[in-house]
C-alpha cells in the first residue's frame, strides 16, 4: 500500500503547483469545484490515507472503496474522509454517467481546534462517511460550497474564519439528519473506557508498509497500556458493545487483513506478519474461520 499522500503531494499531483502558505505550516484550508479537476482520462487516487480531512459533494456514480467497505453513489452525495482511513474510487463510463459536478474542500486537522471534531459521526472510525441528499439539500449544501468559493478568492482579512463557519454549517447540517442518540458519548466509566481502548485499536491501522506490524492483539496488552486489569476492561467492553474484547480485536484485524488483500499486491506471508501471525498458516487458519475462504480465494472473489 503506498504511503500516506499528505496535502503538498495533492497539490503537486493535481495541479502541480503548491500553495505559499504551505511553506510557512499555518493551517490550510482551499476548495475547488470538481469538474475543474478531474481531465478526461485522469486516473483515480491510489488508495491510501491522507494527512487532511476532505468534504465532497458527488452528483455522479462513484465506487468508493473506504476501509475494508466499498460504498457506491448516484445522485446527490456528501461524502466525508478522515486522515485515519485509506480510500480511492472508481469512476467513469463503466461505473456510471459522466457528470463530474460537484465540490470539495479540503483542509488540516488545525483548520478546525475543536478537540471533539475527530469523533463526530461523519469521522469517526467505523461511522458513516456518506448520507445522500435529494435537491432541496443538494441546493443548500451547494450554496454553502459557492459562498466558500466567493470567499476563498476574497480580500477579507478574517475570511478563514468564515470558511470555517461554512465548514461547521456542513457538519452540522449533517449531523441534524442522524438520529440523536448518537449524539451522547461516554454515558459512564465502562463507555469511557471502551473509548479508549477502541481508540488505541484504530491508532494501529492502516497499515501501509510491509515493515509495519500490528502489535496490540490481545485484551492483555490493551489492559496493560489502559493501566486496568484485563477482567475489568473486558467487562466493560462487553457491557457497552455486547462483544468481548477479542471479537473487536478479531473483527479489526479481519477488515484490516481484507482491506491488504484487495488493494495491495502484497503475498498472503507479507500480510500474515503485517497482522501479527507467527506463521502465515495461522493468518489463513484465522481468515478461513472468519470468512470461509482462503486468503487468495477471497483476493480473487
Amino acid at each position: 500500500m503506498p504511503g500516506t499522500e499528505t496535502i503538498t503531494d495533492f497539490y503537486k499531483n493535481k495541479f502541480n503547483w503548491i500553495p505559499d502558505d504551505l511553506q510557512k505550516g499555518i493551517r490550510h484550508f482551499n476548495v475547488f469545484r470538481r469538474e475543474e479537476c478531474m481531465a478526461p482520462g485522469s486516473t483515480p487516487p491510489v488508495y491510501s490515507r491522507r494527512d487532511f480531512y476532505k468534504i465532497s459533494l458527488t452528483r455522479d456514480r462513484n465506487i468508493y472503496h473506504y476501509a475494508d467497505k466499498s460504498l457506491e453513489t448516484e445522485g446527490p452525495t456528501l461524502l466525508f474522509f478522515n486522515p485515519r482511513v485509506p480510500y480511492t474510487y472508481e469512476h467513469g463510463p463503466e461505473t456510471g454517467s459522466d457528470d463530474k459536478n460537484g465540490f470539495f474542500c479540503i483542509f488540516t486537522e488545525s483548520f478546525i481546534p475543536e478537540k471533539n471534531f475527530a469523533d463526530l459521526p461523519m469521522f469517526v472510525a467505523g461511522g458513516t462517511p456518506s448520507y445522500g441528499l435529494n435537491s432541496e439539500q443538494d441546493k443548500e449544501i451547494s450554496h454553502l460550497f459557492e459562498k466558500m468559493l466567493r470567499e476563498i478568492d476574497s480580500g477579507y482579512l478574517y475570511k478563514y474564519d468564515l470558511l470555517r463557519n461554512y465548514v461547521t454549517e456542513i457538519v452540522h447540517y449533517v449531523l441534524k439528519m442522524q438520529p440523536a442518540e448518537i449524539l451522547y458519548r461516554h454515558p459512564d466509566a465502562n463507555s469511557r473506557i471502551t473509548a479508549v481502548f477502541t481508540e488505541l485499536l484504530e491508532r494501529q491501522f492502516p497499515i501501509e508498509s510491509p515493515s509495519q506490524q500490528f502489535s496490540l492483539r490481545s485484551a492483555s496488552d490493551y489492559a496493560k497500556n489502559l493501566s486496568v486489569h484485563v477482567n475489568h476492561l473486558n467487562r466493560a467492553v462487553k457491557l457497552v458493545t455486547g462483544k468481548s474484547t477479542t471479537e473487536h480485536i478479531s473483527g479489526r484485524m479481519l477488515s484490516e487483513a481484507k482491506a491488504l488483500l484487495k488493494h495491495t499486491d502484497w503475498n498472503v506471508s507479507m500480510i500474515s506478519y503485517c497482522l501479527g501471525f507467527e506463521e502465515p498458516a495461522h493468518f489463513s487458519n484465522f481468515f478461513r474461520k472468519q470468512t470461509r475462504l482462503t486468503p487468495t480465494a477471497f483476493r480473487t472473489v
